[in-house]
């Protein structure tokens, strides 16, 4: 069996506080044997192309040190203020600077030097997210001939956003190096495909071989997804026990909706606070009985719009506090900091309403696993939006446009009202999609269709 070499740009292998995608990653580094490279997260003086290795429950990571200059305008540049914005079709907001393109792919040629050395004939490599699309071409260019496979987290956006980008044919001609390409929806991969085959000449057949010129590569859709047994039984545990009785007390008989994101602009926190005014207008009878619990942990705090974004959201907390609040009750409870997974189980549980309504989002695990934590018997209700992508998968949630504060309102009401019976219902074909379209499934897919030149693409989950 060959053994895997992923590369990301943040290393995450061990601790209580992984994510779904750290504990897939994980799973299949242990599985396949091999190494997780990455950006330490630390910043030196001088790039070296030291590599720091450590043994991390069964998981070997080797991870760099990146200059001041390489974080300005790789990370918090390039990759930050102008694919992240690009990509969850932000163009007001992308930041198009010559010198965040020229940081990106030196900070990518010097993971590429660094990592080369730990390449062996026989291994897989498998690169993740868009902080090193050009990874592939210059592995390939120091001579790497192993399959190499890239695997997109976020959204890829439609040509004509794209076509804002000023490197965005060069930077599509470098993912032509990897062997397989994978993204979270059909959607996007149409998005992908349209934009090669208009401005590459390339195409695409029907078992999901892209075709341009000479090079030949497979694309799939792969969404990704959680371990559902183990966030099942972390809302089982002691802590999530606890966490559990202790937003119950504090809700004092109300009925709780929660929010978890990352502050960032993408997640529609602005629009989701607007639409829960609204539904507090419109169901005046509702007040006073319910609460919305927002956990946003800051992000990025060194670039201007999330800290525009943190202020805003302090602001309008404040008013709809200010407008609605009665002395023994606060309509919105908003705290910026971050909890531990199994604390997370315990606020999900205890929560009778999930609030997911992200403007555009790659898949949005926190529904996955608002799914996974309820209590069997009297399940919450998930209300999603339609533009995250796990929205293909969830048809069962009350799906609605984020930027509606009228759906929004009316979903609360749905959700709040519904009775246990198809609330039951909805949970369980949600929770057996869950279960069945797992992490390690997402893994296994990619890491069997890397391994195999034959197999044909996964394709869409939806038509399997």
């Amino acid at each position: 069996m060959s053994r895997l070499i992923v590369i990301s740009n943040r290393v995450s292998a061990g601790g209580g506080a992984q994510g779904g995608l750290a504990v897939a990653l994980s799973a299949a580094l242990r599985e396949h044997g091999g190494i997780w490279f990455g950006w330490s997260g630390n910043e030196t003086s001088e790039f070296t192309g030291h590599i720091n290795m450590e043994r991390v429950d069964g998981v070997t990571t080797a991870t760099v040190d990146l200059e001041e200059q390489d974080i300005e305008e790789y990370y918090d540049g390039y990759a930050n203020r102008t694919l992240w914005p690009l990509f969850h079709y932000r163009i007001d907001l992308a930041e198009y600077e010559r010198s965040f393109a020229d940081g990106y792919k030196r900070a990518n040629e010097r993971f590429a030097e660094t990592a080369l050395p730990l390449i062996e004939p026989d291994d897989l490599v498998w690169v993740q997210d868009y902080h090193m699309f050009p990874l592939g071409k210059e592995l390939r260019s120091r001579g790497v001939e192993n399959r190499i496979g890239f695997f997109l987290h976020i959204p890829w956006p439609p040509r004509r956003l794209l076509a804002t980008l000023p490197e965005a044919r060069a930077l599509t001609e470098g993912l032509l190096a990897y062997d397989l390409i994978g993204f979270h929806t059909e959607e996007w991969l149409q998005s992908f495909c349209d934009y090669v085959s208009h401005e590459l000449g390339g195409t695409v057949d029907d078992d999901g071989w892209l075709t341009v010129g000479e090079r030949r590569l497979r694309l799939i859709a792969c969404p990704v997804g959680i371990d559902a047994k183990e966030f099942a039984a972390l809302a089982a545990s002691e802590k999530a026990r606890e966490t559990y009785e202790r937003v119950r007390v504090s809700a004092v008989g109300r009925t709780m909706i929660v929010g978890v994101d990352r502050l960032d602009y993408s997640k529609g926190l602005e629009e989701r606070f607007l639409g829960y005014e609204r539904f507090l207008v419109e169901h005046p009878e509702e007040r006073k009985e319910v609460t919305l619990l927002q956990i946003a942990p800051p992000s990025r705090g060194t670039v201007d719009s999330y800290q525009r974004i943190r202020s805003t959201l302090e602001g309008l907390a404040g008013r709809i506090n200010g407008a609605h609040a009665g002395l023994d009750w606060v309509p919105i409870r908003y705290v910026n900091q971050g909890y531990t997974r199994d604390l997370l189980a315990g606020v999900y549980r205890a929560s009778k309403v999930g609030l997911v309504t992200p403007l555009r989002d790659g898949m949005n695990l926190v529904a996955k696993e608002y799914v996974a934590a309820q209590d069997p018997a009297d399940p919450g209700v998930l209300i999603l939006s339609r533009f995250a992508g796990a929205a293909d998968q969830m048809p069962e949630a009350l799906l609605v446009n984020p930027h509606s504060a009228e759906e929004i309102s009316d979903a609360l009401s749905r959700a709040i009202t519904m009775p246990r019976e198809e609330r039951i219902q909805r949970w369980r074909r949600l929770m057996n999609g869950v279960e069945e379209h797992d992490v390690m499934w997402w893994s296994k897919r990619f890491t069997d269709a890397l391994q195999d030149r034959h197999e044909q693409a996964c394709g869409s989950v939806l038509r399997n």
